[in-house]
């Protein structure tokens, strides 16, 4: 390291300075000779000055020198100072560490020839990504196909739960994993005063009542969504089902909502559709993971006079600037409630992004959607009684007991290492 450049630009500025004042000063004593030889003239007075700037240009080169000098020695101790902390050392060697390991480095020291044939790898993985797509819309035509052979035993569903028809004695059958205390309870039901089971016949229940929102109320997921004043609408709802698209037509499924007479709209049926892609992105083939829902329509409600639950009507007052009057005026604005979910926010065909909030709402719509799909509909009596919310939360609870367990297997695997290793 050469002395009085540890510092850089700044120590190279300096030492011009000095440069310059040194060839100042050998001007100046080449013209007072000069002067001397044309004129005779004494030059004392040229010599005090030459000798001033002489002396001044010294000074100056002597401190720019001994500032350069002291800058060097600072950053020398404080770059000592630096690599004798342990702390610095061990952040500067993980990060080496690292870098050394991370697969692209690892790549890009690998010869040409790999490389191509790394190449050809990616090649057939795109292809095998196309035959994945190829595999999950055939699974595609399965669940429709499948879903025909569902749909008679939903249609009785159906019946029964509008109090269409009765099942018969073999059709109501079932034996529960608590059968005994149930007959227990029904030897005690039995003992019940005759008044009050009479008065109980004389009540004629027709179906299921409140089926479908009463599974709006045990799913979180729903409930969520529903508001106070949507809660006399939903009790109106008789059925939910899912169609799924024609051969030969793009990838979506339906969801329709069969609502019976009501005061709120008109519509009979509501539908919501939600479009698929089941083909690899050309940008990012390498990321396809099997259909993905990518956009959805909803319907038009015929809502009757005054009963619009998505909207919600307010007053606001306006002051004239000129005159200062003041007069009220009425403006609807939209109202939480879950028939908003057949108004769903729709993604831009231009390649346009959506804001944060936009894309977080449509995400849940779409795993709204799914879950209709393939929980709710096809296991509704489950949502009903709470069964399957009982299997969902337990199936939940056991993955974190396993994660939890697997962190401990590994912490003590780490406490084991440590007492065997020597250093420690």
């Amino acid at each position: 390291m050469r002395d009085g450049f540890l510092g850089g630009g700044a120590a190279r500025v300096s030492l011009r300075g000095v440069w310059r004042c040194w060839g100042d000063a050998a001007r100046a004593g080449t013209e007072r000779k000069t002067l001397k030889r044309q004129t005779g003239l004494k030059v004392d007075t040229g010599r005090q000055m030459a000798d001033n700037s002489s002396s001044k240009a010294e000074d100056t080169a002597s401190d720019s020198v001994e500032a350069a000098k002291n800058a060097s020695d600072k950053k020398e101790k404080l770059a000592d100072q630096v690599m004798q902390n342990p702390q610095v050392l061990a952040a500067l060697q993980e990060r080496l560490d690292n870098t050394a390991l991370t697969p692209s480095s690892y790549i890009e020291t690998l010869p040409k020839a790999v490389k191509r044939r790394i190449d050809a790898l990616k090649q057939l993985q795109v292809k095998c990504a196309h035959i994945e797509a190829k595999f999950y819309e055939e699974v595609h035509d399965l669940e429709r196909k499948y879903a025909a052979l569902y749909q008679p035993l939903f249609d009785k569903r159906r019946e029964f739960i509008n109090g269409e028809a009765e099942p018969t004695d073999a059709e109501s059958e079932w034996h529960s994993e608590n059968e005994e205390e149930e007959k227990l309870a029904g030897d005690l039901k039995n003992v019940v005063v005759i008044e009050e089971k009479a008065e109980a016949e004389e009540i004629n229940v027709k179906g299921i009542p409140d089926f479908w929102f009463t599974i709006f109320r045990n799913v979180d997921m729903l409930s969520e969504l529903v508001q106070e004043y949507d809660e006399p609408i939903l009790k109106h709802l008789q059925d939910i089902k899912v169609k799924f698209s024609e051969p030969g037509q793009p990838m979506s499924f339906s969801l329709e909502f069969h609502f019976g007479p009501n005061d709120y709209f008109s519509n009979t049926v509501l539908t919501k559709t939600y479009k698929m892609k089941s083909e690899p992105d050309k940008t990012d083939p390498f990321s396809f993971e099997g259909p993905e829902i990518v956009d959805c329509d909803g319907c038009t409600i015929d809502w009757k006079k005054g009963k619009n639950v998505t909207v919600k009507t307010i007053k606001k007052k306006q002051k004239h600037k000129g005159r200062g009057t003041v007069r009220t005026i009425t403006k609807q604005v939209p109202n939480d409630s879950f028939f908003n979910f057949f108004n769903p926010i729709k993604v831009s065909g231009d390649g346009e992004s959506l804001d944060e909030d936009s894309e977080f709402t449509l995400a849940a719509d779409f795993e709204i959607g799914h879950f209709f799909r393939e929980r709710i509909v096809p296991r509704a009596v489950l949502y009903f009684t709470g069964e399957a919310i009982e299997d969902d939360d337990n199936f939940e609870e056991g993955e974190e007991g396993e994660e939890e367990e697997l962190e401990g297997e590994e912490e003590g695997e780490e406490e084991e290492d440590a007492e065997s290793d020597p250093k420690v």
